[in-house]
Protein backbone atom coordinates (compact mmCIF):
# COMPACT_ATOMS: atom_id res chain seq x y z
CA UNK A 1 0.00 0.00 0.00
CA UNK A 2 1.24 2.98 -1.19
CA UNK A 3 0.98 6.14 0.74
CA UNK A 4 -0.27 9.45 -0.51
CA UNK A 5 1.22 12.93 -0.21
CA UNK A 6 -1.17 14.00 2.60
CA UNK A 7 -0.81 10.65 4.44
CA UNK A 8 2.00 10.22 6.93
CA UNK A 9 3.53 7.22 8.58
CA UNK A 10 3.53 8.16 12.35
CA UNK A 11 5.32 5.59 14.67
CA UNK A 12 5.81 6.04 18.68
CA UNK A 13 8.20 5.48 20.82
CA UNK A 14 8.87 5.11 24.40
CA UNK A 15 12.07 6.49 25.10
CA UNK A 16 14.36 8.55 23.39
CA UNK A 17 16.86 5.66 22.51
CA UNK A 18 14.56 3.54 20.65
CA UNK A 19 13.73 6.55 18.48
CA UNK A 20 17.02 7.80 17.47
CA UNK A 21 17.74 4.20 16.81
CA UNK A 22 14.67 4.11 14.81
CA UNK A 23 15.70 7.48 12.96
CA UNK A 24 19.25 5.90 12.20
CA UNK A 25 17.62 3.03 10.97
CA UNK A 26 15.05 4.78 8.61
CA UNK A 27 17.90 6.70 7.51
CA UNK A 28 20.70 4.05 6.64
CA UNK A 29 17.99 2.56 5.00
CA UNK A 30 17.22 5.35 2.58
CA UNK A 31 13.80 6.31 3.71
CA UNK A 32 13.10 10.51 4.58
CA UNK A 33 12.13 11.33 7.97
CA UNK A 34 9.73 14.16 7.94
CA UNK A 35 9.67 15.08 11.09
CA UNK A 36 10.06 14.11 14.81
CA UNK A 37 7.93 15.01 17.80
CA UNK A 38 9.30 15.11 21.20
CA UNK A 39 8.32 16.26 25.00
CA UNK A 40 11.80 17.84 25.28
CA UNK A 41 14.45 19.28 23.15
CA UNK A 42 16.47 16.17 22.06
CA UNK A 43 20.46 17.38 21.10
CA UNK A 44 21.37 16.19 17.44
CA UNK A 45 18.10 14.98 16.38
CA UNK A 46 17.95 17.58 13.48
CA UNK A 47 20.82 16.20 12.17
CA UNK A 48 19.78 12.82 12.52
CA UNK A 49 16.99 13.26 10.78
CA UNK A 50 18.71 15.19 8.01
CA UNK A 51 17.06 18.53 8.56
CA UNK A 52 18.92 21.32 6.89
CA UNK A 53 19.52 24.57 7.45
CA UNK A 54 16.36 26.89 7.32
CA UNK A 55 16.00 29.89 4.90
CA UNK A 56 14.73 32.14 7.39
CA UNK A 57 18.36 34.29 7.43
CA UNK A 58 17.57 34.93 4.10
CA UNK A 59 14.00 36.44 4.76
CA UNK A 60 15.29 38.91 6.95
CA UNK A 61 18.20 39.69 5.41
CA UNK A 62 15.98 40.47 2.11
CA UNK A 63 13.24 42.86 5.02
CA UNK A 64 16.67 44.54 6.28
CA UNK A 65 17.67 45.56 2.81
CA UNK A 66 14.31 46.46 2.02
CA UNK A 67 13.89 48.50 4.97
CA UNK A 68 16.78 50.17 4.76
CA UNK A 69 16.17 51.67 1.06
CA UNK A 70 12.37 52.14 1.63
CA UNK A 71 13.72 54.04 4.55
CA UNK A 72 16.29 55.91 2.42
CA UNK A 73 14.02 56.75 -0.59
CA UNK A 74 11.08 58.13 1.93
CA UNK A 75 13.73 60.60 3.36
CA UNK A 76 15.31 61.83 0.31
CA UNK A 77 11.78 62.32 -1.25
CA UNK A 78 10.53 63.63 1.79
CA UNK A 79 13.53 66.29 2.37
CA UNK A 80 14.66 67.20 -1.19
CA UNK A 81 11.23 67.21 -3.29
CA UNK A 82 8.00 67.12 -0.80
CA UNK A 83 8.85 69.50 1.84
CA UNK A 84 12.41 70.89 1.20
CA UNK A 85 13.59 72.92 4.64
CA UNK A 86 16.60 75.42 4.37
CA UNK A 87 18.27 74.59 7.97
CA UNK A 88 21.51 76.43 8.97
CA UNK A 89 22.40 75.85 4.81
CA UNK A 90 22.91 72.26 5.19
CA UNK A 91 21.86 70.66 1.83
CA UNK A 92 18.48 68.96 1.80
CA UNK A 93 19.62 65.57 1.29
CA UNK A 94 22.35 64.80 3.89
CA UNK A 95 22.86 61.72 4.65
CA UNK A 96 24.19 61.99 8.01
CA UNK A 97 20.90 62.95 9.05
CA UNK A 98 18.85 59.81 7.74
CA UNK A 99 20.90 57.68 9.37
CA UNK A 100 19.00 57.51 13.07
CA UNK A 101 15.45 56.14 10.94
CA UNK A 102 17.42 54.37 8.29
CA UNK A 103 18.79 51.93 10.80
CA UNK A 104 15.33 51.51 13.20
CA UNK A 105 13.47 50.71 9.51
CA UNK A 106 15.80 48.52 8.30
CA UNK A 107 15.66 46.98 11.82
CA UNK A 108 11.92 46.78 11.76
CA UNK A 109 11.53 45.49 8.54
CA UNK A 110 13.92 42.50 8.60
CA UNK A 111 11.72 41.25 12.26
CA UNK A 112 8.40 41.69 10.76
CA UNK A 113 9.72 39.84 7.62
CA UNK A 114 11.03 36.89 9.86
CA UNK A 115 7.91 36.51 12.06
CA UNK A 116 5.59 36.47 8.82
CA UNK A 117 7.52 33.93 7.08
CA UNK A 118 8.31 32.03 10.64
CA UNK A 119 4.37 31.82 11.11
CA UNK A 120 3.59 31.24 7.32
CA UNK A 121 6.38 28.50 6.91
CA UNK A 122 4.76 27.13 10.31
CA UNK A 123 1.45 27.10 8.99
CA UNK A 124 0.71 29.14 12.65
CA UNK A 125 -1.67 32.08 10.68
CA UNK A 126 -5.00 32.59 12.37
CA UNK A 127 -6.80 30.32 9.88
CA UNK A 128 -5.85 26.77 11.56
CA UNK A 129 -6.18 24.92 13.82
CA UNK A 130 -3.55 22.71 15.44
CA UNK A 131 -3.14 19.09 14.11
CA UNK A 132 -1.05 16.95 16.79
CA UNK A 133 0.53 13.88 14.82
CA UNK A 134 0.46 11.63 17.49
CA UNK A 135 -0.97 11.85 20.97
CA UNK A 136 1.23 12.78 24.19
CA UNK A 137 4.29 14.38 22.26
CA UNK A 138 3.88 16.98 24.65
CA UNK A 139 4.06 14.76 27.51
CA UNK A 140 6.16 11.42 27.40
CA UNK A 141 5.65 9.92 23.77
CA UNK A 142 8.79 10.26 21.51
CA UNK A 143 7.30 10.15 17.67
CA UNK A 144 8.63 9.78 13.84
CA UNK A 145 6.47 11.38 10.83
CA UNK A 146 6.82 9.37 7.46
CA UNK A 147 5.82 10.72 4.33
CA UNK A 148 6.64 8.49 1.44
CA UNK A 149 6.95 9.93 -2.03
CA UNK A 150 8.90 7.52 -3.46
CA UNK A 151 5.97 4.80 -4.78
CA UNK A 152 8.30 2.05 -5.72
CA UNK A 153 9.09 1.44 -2.45
CA UNK A 154 6.72 -0.86 -0.26
CA UNK A 155 5.35 0.72 3.25
CA UNK A 156 5.36 -3.18 4.83
CA UNK A 157 9.11 -2.87 4.78
CA UNK A 158 9.17 0.63 6.47
CA UNK A 159 6.52 -0.79 9.10
CA UNK A 160 8.48 -3.90 9.85
CA UNK A 161 11.61 -1.48 10.16
CA UNK A 162 9.77 0.25 12.62
CA UNK A 163 8.52 -2.61 15.13
CA UNK A 164 11.75 -3.65 14.46
CA UNK A 165 13.73 -0.69 15.93
CA UNK A 166 11.37 -0.39 19.04
CA UNK A 167 8.20 1.40 17.80
CA UNK A 168 5.11 1.48 20.16
CA UNK A 169 2.41 1.79 18.04
CA UNK A 170 3.02 2.43 14.26
CA UNK A 171 -0.21 4.79 12.37
CA UNK A 172 -1.11 6.10 8.94
CA UNK A 173 -2.63 9.27 9.61
CA UNK A 174 -4.64 11.30 7.48
CA UNK A 175 -3.23 15.12 7.38
CA UNK A 176 -5.57 18.04 6.30
CA UNK A 177 -2.84 20.01 5.37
Amino acid sequence: MALASRQFLVATFSSESTLRRAARLLRDSGFQIHDAYTPYPVHGLSELIGVHHSRLPLVSLAGGIGGCVGALAMQFYMAVFDWPLNVGGKPPNSLLAFVPITFELTVLAAGLATVAAFLLRCRLVPTTSADSMADGTTEDVFALALRQRDATVDSSEVWSLLLESGATNVTLKEVSR
